[in-house]
């Protein structure tokens, strides 16, 4: 039998905020554990709690980015659950009228296809707090520092049918809320993770399967192997005659397997009803005005740019658009040596190839955007050849200061004078006189191949600092002449 992967993504974003949703309480990430506890996130009695202006704000700037709805009246609601980590018994959430409703946003697929995938809602809850469960002595610790913390739920519409296409869309979420500064998208430090909500059903078949749901999944690599581990699991599971329970699962990347959790809740189990503490948020449509006129330029409006700015094919304008610190450092570069093509070539080969190597993102780059492009400018006006250029720019990554002065210091400037080039491809042919006689012997076909071995001599000759392009056109006019 033929089987169809059906798939939707909730993800939990955490707003970049000074304090919590509902509390003056830090959110700075890494502190000693419930030093960032108030006693509004305690649940004290008779505390109160106020809603933090920003987060609204952040919620409606991801519901324009996304064509949503905006939620014009929206309210929170008391979600009813006892876990340690929860202080109060509920989380106060949105349900009935989130802040932001349908929306959509568009994937690009590995092989170039666009695909649009509905945005179903998002909703500002709170975070909760976090057990600890070592060096306690067989008991458990809670650390209330994350309670409180302002979360943005963005659910999808079950519009996936692979684990790639999930990964394509999480990637887009993620590029989109850092792209607006809401979120820092730092999924080591759970800023960014991702429930997914995975189904199978048989090829043809309209009605859905029953879901199971993988529980804070905090990689785009894990996302990937999550989903397929789980689509195999039930796959197995209904062919050998077995049935799929709706419950909530865990992965375990080094299993490379799900694990129940507990039963799957509906809507009905959790209890809702309107937070009484809390009044519903109206929001003019002055203020939904204001921050559309403040949204930056989003990652699709950016790769377009560069594909009719700067001549880029689709493929580079989405990979230098990928984050906004990448498209940044592009343009610092092209700017400085005013050539969109190399500024891409470099920014995407030898940079990228480093930042790898080095396990840093680009805003830790030891090159400087100044520094790439300035070295690009000395390809350019044949300073330097491209070889060079490798060399400079592993100079410059070690600290070795600027193109011009690693250049100066190494005594790397390119040999564009033509006697000197041809005394030099003189002694070159005289020896290897043989070759030149065995060349000259040769049909056309075999000279391609030859020719590049009087090249490579050449350039080795004058250790790599002869114009290649000058070497090329004396050397034919010598050996053909």
């Amino acid at each position: 039998m033929q089987w169809e992967i059906v798939i939707g993504l909730e993800i939990h974003a955490q707003l970049t905020t000074a304090s919590k949703i509902f509390s003056g309480s830090d959110t700075t990430f890494g502190a000693e554990p419930n030093t960032q506890a108030s006693l509004i996130d305690l649940a004290m009695p008779g505390t109160l709690p106020v809603l933090n202006a920003q987060a609204v704000k952040n919620a409606v700037k991801f519901g324009l980015a996304i064509n949503a709805e905006i939620g014009m009246t929206n309210v929170f609601a008391r979600k009813n659950y006892f876990y340690p980590d929860l202080p109060k018994g509920y989380q106060i959430s949105q349900m009935e009228l989130p802040i932001v409703g349908k929306g959509f946003v568009d994937i690009t697929l590995d092989d170039g296809t666009v695909k649009r995938v509905g945005v179903t809602r998002a909703h500002l809850e709170e975070d909760a707090g976090k057990s600890l469960h070592e060096d306690f002595h067989g008991m458990s610790g809670i650390d209330l520092n994350r309670a409180g913390t302002p979360l943005l739920e963005i659910v999808s519409e079950p519009d996936m049918r692979s684990a790639k296409e999930a990964v394509a869309y999480a990637r887009t979420i993620h590029s989109l809320v850092r792209y607006l500064g809401i979120c820092d998208g730092n999924m080591a430090e759970g800023s960014f993770r991702c429930d997914c909500n995975v189904s199978v059903r048989p090829k043809g078949q309209t009605e859905f399967g029953t879901r199971c749901e993988i529980k804070n999944v905090n990689s785009f690599r894990f996302i990937e192997r999550a989903i397929n581990t789980e689509v195999q699991r039930q796959i197995e599971l209904i062919e050998d005659g077995g049935k799929v329970i709706q419950e909530t699962r865990l992965y375990d990347p080094n299993k490379d397997e799900t694990r129940s959790m507990r039963s799957k809740e509906e809507a009905n189990d959790y209890r809702y009803f309107p937070d009484p503490d809390l009044l519903p948020v109206i929001i003019e449509p002055a203020f939904v005005e204001q921050v559309r006129g403040e949204l930056p330029e989003l990652p699709q409006q950016k790769r377009e740019r560069f594909q009719s700015e700067f001549g880029l094919s689709a493929y580079d304008a989405s990979v230098l658009s990928a984050s906004r610190e990448m498209a940044d450092y592009f343009e610092q570069v092209q700017q400085t040596c005013g050539d969109a093509k190399l500024a891409a070539n470099w920014v995407m080969g030898e940079l990228s190839s480093l930042l790898n190597r080095s396990d840093i993102d680009i805003d830790q780059s030891p090159v400087s955007a100044e520094h790439l492009g300035g070295m690009i400018l000395r390809i350019k006006d044949n300073t330097i050849s491209g070889k060079i250029a490798k060399m400079v720019f592993e100079a410059m990554a070690n600290g070795e200061g600027s193109a011009d002065q690693i250049i100066e210091a190494r005594g790397l400037k390119q040999v564009t004078d033509s006697g000197a080039i041809e005394a030099l491809l003189d002694e070159v042919l005289a020896a290897n006189a043989e070759q030149v006689e065995q060349y000259r012997a040769s049909d056309e076909n075999k000279r391609g191949k030859m020719f590049g071995f009087f090249v490579g001599q050449a350039m080795r000759a004058s250790k790599g600092k002869a114009n290649p392009q000058q070497v090329n056109e004396l050397l034919k006019q010598k050996l053909d002449g």
